[in-house]
């Protein structure tokens, strides 16, 4: 697959696969490189642009995360962020300093002027609010450059040598707090790089067929499918490429959303591909009964899980290649060389060694989680699988607080498909994030009708967030809350109580468990 190509070097900045995703949104594909990668290596990748990520050090420390000066002489642009802006100052001859007082640092929104002459910020406004997150500043920009935004506390807020198609800016564009920042980039990509936007899923689901035919050949692929986002796009599009040669294991441990596992099964038996759907819901409520722990729950859901995979990869025979739904958050947290490999076994929850096969192929390890969705939906997946919000591993098993049983799975499953129906029917699905019911196993005393009931109460949880690593609760209306309540003390048995939890991550986690 050849597209034009940006590097995103990291310097450990926490915003670094949000740059990438934004560089991609833009229609221009990027990889994530660490500082350390060899420059010949880079210089080979061809690209059109190199971005400077942030990072929580300073510059002029000795044992600073530094990159070879050689890499300014080849004529390519360069877009430095925060940490990248100061270290390209560094390095060109200008001076980075520690701020000496409070006034001098910058944390979060802060109003900023921008020269709208220069192309990282034209067409944009002359003031906005940008989100700066340093307490070191340039003190002197490198000879050439210009001062092309100022702050009331940063005088270089961003930096140009346009000349050269050097770019710094002490802010983060990436990240939604700054106003226009994804038209600063979508500048830096089309403005400076004069990128042609091909990047595409389009393009890509044709290169990756095209690809995966020729690695694949007549081999056979083995794939476990869990009914999850990656998954099942993975499935789908290695369906496109080899058809019959695909099998997919879906194992159903009972574990799901209603109807869930009929879905799965809908979207993917008729597909021309081998699929099999093992119903194991007893074996794995038998080895969860008196549970109660989350984590011992999750350790035995993961086991049982992969006896039931070894099994029927026996049943299947000799399998030439495992599949599996790696994207590419997972391969940059993994790092480079072997670090991918020992990743790309966990990522299938260590496979025994039963299972023979002489490669692992992953699809999907060049996209992001939109990407992948998006995906999904140019390989004419139904909008219920590609849209799926998070659901973890254990499924269930970690939303019944306390001890696995059937019953309580079913009221949990009916509780839950009441207030994900009514969210979708008020437009508020979209907007969330990640929305769901939970079993307490809290009991209280309600009265239904005449008569006094002794029953279970269900939490019900909604957040937003951009990247899942913070969260915050959801703003739901009241009359969606009321209906949800209203339903599920009248429809579902056992559920007399209806709470809704109001805990942003931190200090609480997003699944209820």
């Amino acid at each position: 697959m050849s597209h034009q190509t940006v590097i995103v070097l990291d310097f450990g900045g926490q915003y670094n696969q949000l740059i990438a995703r934004r560089v991609r949104e833009c229609g221009v594909y990027c990889e994530v490189r660490p500082y350390t990668a060899p420059l010949a290596a880079l210089r080979a990748m061809n690209p059109i642009g190199i971005i400077f990520t942030g990072g929580p050090n300073s510059v002029y420390l000795e044992d600073a995360p530094k990159v070879d000066p050689g890499i300014f002489t080849w004529g390519v642009p360069i877009l430095g962020i925060c940490y990248g802006c100061q270290l390209m100052a560094h390095l060109l001859g200008g001076r980075v300093a520690a701020a000496q007082d409070d006034s001098a640092r910058e944390y979060g929104k802060t109003e900023t002027q921008f020269d709208t002459g220069c192309k990282l910020f034209q067409g944009l406004p002359g003031a906005g609010i940008t989100w700066m997150s340093h307490g070191d500043y340039m003190e002197r920009a490198p000879q050439g450059f210009a001062a092309t935004a100022r702050s009331a506390a940063c005088p270089n807020a961003a930096i140009a040598d346009e000349a050269r198609g050097f770019y710094g800016v002490q802010f983060h564009p990436e990240v939604n707090h700054t106003q226009g920042g994804t038209d600063m980039l979508r500048n830096f990509l089309y403005e400076v790089c004069h990128a042609a936007g091909d990047w595409t899923m389009e393009d890509y689901r044709r290169a990756a067929v095209a690809a995966l035919r020729e690695k694949i050949g007549g081999g056979k692929v083995l794939l476990a499918l869990s009914g999850g986002v990656d998954s099942s796009v993975a499935a789908a599009l290695l369906a496109e490429a080899v058809g019959e040669q695909l099998t997919c294991v879906f194992v159903d441990h009972g574990l799901m959303r209603k109807d869930e596992g009929d879905e799965v099964e809908a979207a993917f038996s008729r597909r021309a591909m081998n699929f099999i759907r093992v119903n194991a819901q007893d074996r794995f409520l038998i080895r969860l009964a008196g549970v109660d722990e989350p984590e011992r729950k999750r350790k035995i859901i993961g086991e049982e899980f992969i006896r039931v995979f070894e099994e029927e990869a026996r049943r299947i025979g000799a399998v030439d290649y495992l599949a599996q739904g790696t994207i590419y958050p997972d391969v940059i947290e993994s790092g480079a060389g072997d670090a991918a490999v020992i990743k790309s076994h966990h990522n299938v929850g260590g496979l025994p060694d039963c299972v023979d096969f002489k490669e692992i192929v992953e699809p999907l390890r060049l996209l992001f989680k939109d990407e992948v969705r998006d995906l999904g939906r140019e390989l004419g997946l139904p909008e219920y699988l590609v849209a799926r919000q998070p659901f973890p591993g254990p499924g269930l098993a970690i939303r019944v607080i306390g001890d696995v049983t059937k019953e309580k799975l079913d009221m949990l499953r009916e509780a839950d498909a009441i207030f994900r129906e009514e969210a979708a029917r008020a437009g508020e699905d979209r907007r969330l994030s990640q929305y769901f019911a939970a079993l307490t196993n809290m009991r209280s005393v309600g009265v239904m009708g005449d008569g006094r009931t002794y029953d279970y109460a269900v939490a019900l949880r909604a957040v937003t967030t951009d990247d899942f690593m913070t969260a915050d609760w959801a703003r739901v209306p009241y009359e969606l809350l009321d209906r949800v309540s209203v339903r599920i003390v009248n429809e579902v048995a056992g559920i007399n109580r209806v709470l809704y939890d109001i805990t942003s991550k931190p200090p609480g986690t997003v699944e209820f468990e």
